[in-house]
């Protein structure tokens, strides 16, 4: 293992060409920023997660909260881990030849969180923040602005019998960002729309403008059904793709192959692969 030392001074000439925005273009794969969410490996440390994406053919990845970070290691990542751990983290992004470029699902409970979360993607360079906490959207907004870090909103699965749950509808999205900052949009699932029973291209098409970033999964059928290799479910992935070119679209894509947990590399690359195939 390398001393500290060196890893600071890796992790200084790496930070010295970060930004929060926009994602780099020597990134772009066939017009696309395109890679995986880390919580497809939840299974695996960061560090394995960074390299199986890269196994995948993915140069881009979303790291969540509460993954341990590597082997033979209790840090997990999370915004308030230590500096040395993120100086590590940095340090094995940069060996691999890939990027962080959001962090999330996180939630926040007060101004003080979204704040600490914010200074924490900055710290990484991050593109992004995805969130599901939009009662603190004043809060997001000041700190999108404050940080230059853009802040996108999230959907799981949702239905109209749980008024509690809001954010699984794209017009409630369009609604709470609406006459915001331009930072602050979606982290589109296109996958958890159909979990809610909700055209893909159509809620694409509603957020036209404020669409940050994509979680990319097909699912058997609509509802709580699997998640299946894209291509081969009832999400019309090509058509959401074409979509995303008419709005041109510039954020990131994140496969989130929530299936095959132990061995599903072989399904990252296939969705990868159907992205490649669709060129922007």
């Amino acid at each position: 293992m390398k001393p500290i030392r060196h890893l600071t001074l890796l992790a200084v000439a790496l930070t010295a060409t970060l930004t929060a925005e926009p994602i780099p273009e020597s990134l772009r794969q066939n017009g696309w920023f395109i890679g995986a969410q880390a919580y497809t490996f939840k299974e695996f440390t960061t560090f394995e997660a960074i390299a199986k994406t890269k196994e995948a053919g993915g140069n881009i990845i979303e790291i969540y909260p509460g993954q341990k970070m590597k082997p033979d290691s209790d840090v997990k990542i999370h915004h308030t881990m230590p500096e040395e751990a993120i100086v590590e983290l940095l340090a094995e992004c940069g060996r691999q030849g890939l990027r962080m470029v959001n962090y999330g699902v996180v939630g926040a409970d007060s101004p003080e969180e979204v704040n600490s979360i914010m200074a924490f993607a900055k710290r990484l360079g991050l593109y992004a923040v995805s969130t599901e906490s939009a009662e603190q959207i004043a809060a997001w907004e000041a700190a999108a602005i404050e940080h230059d870090v853009k802040v996108a909103f999230h959907q799981h699965g949702g239905s109209m019998s749980n008024p509690k749950y809001k954010v699984w509808h794209p017009l409630y999205i369009r609604g709470l960002v609406e006459g915001r900052d331009a930072r602050l949009g979606a982290s589109a699932d296109i996958g958890h729309w159909r979990t809610s029973h909700l055209d893909s291209v159509e809620a694409l098409r509603i957020l036209e403008g404020r669409i940050i970033s994509v979680h990319l999964k097909d699912k058997e059928k609509d509802g709580n059904a699997p998640v299946v290799t894209v291509g081969t479910g009832v999400v019309d992935v090509a058509a959401c793709l074409e979509e995303l070119k008419r709005q041109n679209f510039n954020g990131n894509i994140s496969v989130e192959h929530e299936n095959h947990w132990k061995d599903n590399v072989s399904h990252v690359k296939a969705a990868i692969d159907f992205v490649k195939k669709h060129p922007k």
